[in-house]
């Protein structure tokens, strides 16, 4: 059974042929407080957001290219997620973080502010990436 599914909601990154499709969610996740019928965040394909798990894409979050969301992982408000990039098991990823490249954040990390994760990074455990500039952002 799919968690989501890609509406008809499309955004063309600038200076890019990048499509992204705002995702609806066909069932609740607790875990990230999103209810069935839902709109979250903006992906390219279900490439990029695996079906399985409570993992999710909210607010205005995009992750795109071949990077991928999975396990019960979290990226929200203005978050991007690209390149080869992983974001899995408990990890979240929000505020105006970055996570590109081949870089991972697992575990229980979490990443926010403005905080920019790049090159073959792997932040994971119980660590704490904090960028500054940072707001307590309502987004499920």
């Amino acid at each position: 059974m799919k968690k989501y599914r890609l509406t008809d909601m499309t955004y063309t990154l600038p200076d890019s042929s990048i499509v992204l499709h705002r995702i609806e969610a066909l069932i609740d996740i607790p875990r990230h407080n999103v209810k069935a019928g839902d709109l979250g965040g903006w992906i390219e394909s279900e490439k990029n957001l695996s079906q399985e798990g409570d993992c999710w894409v909210g607010c205005s979050a995009r992750v795109f290219e071949d990077a991928c969301v999975y396990g019960n992982a979290f990226v929200c408000a203005y978050a991007h997620v690209y390149g080869h990039a992983y974001v899995y098991d408990d990890a979240a990823v929000f505020g105006f973080a970055v996570v590109r490249d081949d870089a991972w954040v697992y575990g229980q990390a979490k990443v926010y502010g403005s905080a920019i994760i790049k090159g073959t990074s792997e932040i994971h455990g119980c660590v704490d990436i904090d960028g500054g500039e940072f707001c307590d952002y309502d987004c499920h």
